[in-house]
């Protein structure tokens, strides 16, 4: 038992061995579950609006990839729009309820997402092509070819 109140939300510590000292985090648990106070709808949404997308760039295109698992290809969108921004939305639907099921857990949200990504001068908009193999969704844009200068050899006289 300490023999001073704790200042740290009910932590254990120690007067007598300064080591045993808890310090308060103020961050503690803010990332873990910050979407369980939410009610549901908002937790769906959320957990839609934060899909996941990969954007590498390779020397010939820059590679976009979301995991959008249990999503039809007619479900998603992929445009170009304002010349150079490429716009990922979709909608998963909601599972019909039936009244004579038992619903024992909710996991899998549905609802829309959309995601927005400003693409470099350098990209060719024209030739974007986009796949969805086994729920990843592959975006390809490729790159305009960077012009080598040429360079001209100039003979010294003399």
């Amino acid at each position: 038992m300490s023999l001073i109140p704790s200042i740290f939300g009910g932590r254990r510590t120690n007067v007598l061995d300064p080591f045993s000292l808890d310090i308060w985090d103020p961050f503690d648990g803010l990332f873990q579950s910050s979407l369980t106070n939410l009610p549901s709808s908002a937790r769906e949404t959320a957990q839609l609006v934060s899909t996941k997308i990969d954007w590498k760039e390779t020397p010939e295109a820059h590679i976009f990839r979301a995991d959008l698992p249990g999503i039809k290809k007619e479900e998603v969108k992929v445009e170009v729009e304002d010349g150079n921004i490429l716009q990922i939305s979709g909608e998963r639907s909601k599972e019909q309820e039936e009244k004579t099921h038992k619903w024992h857990r909710v996991e899998r949200s549905s609802g829309k997402f959309l995601r927005r990504f400003r693409l470099p001068e350098n990209a060719k908009l024209e030739e974007v092509k986009a796949t969805l193999e086994n729920g990843v969704l592959t975006v390809t844009v490729p790159k305009v070819e960077e012009k080598k200068p040429e360079v001209k050899s100039i003979e010294i006289s003399g």
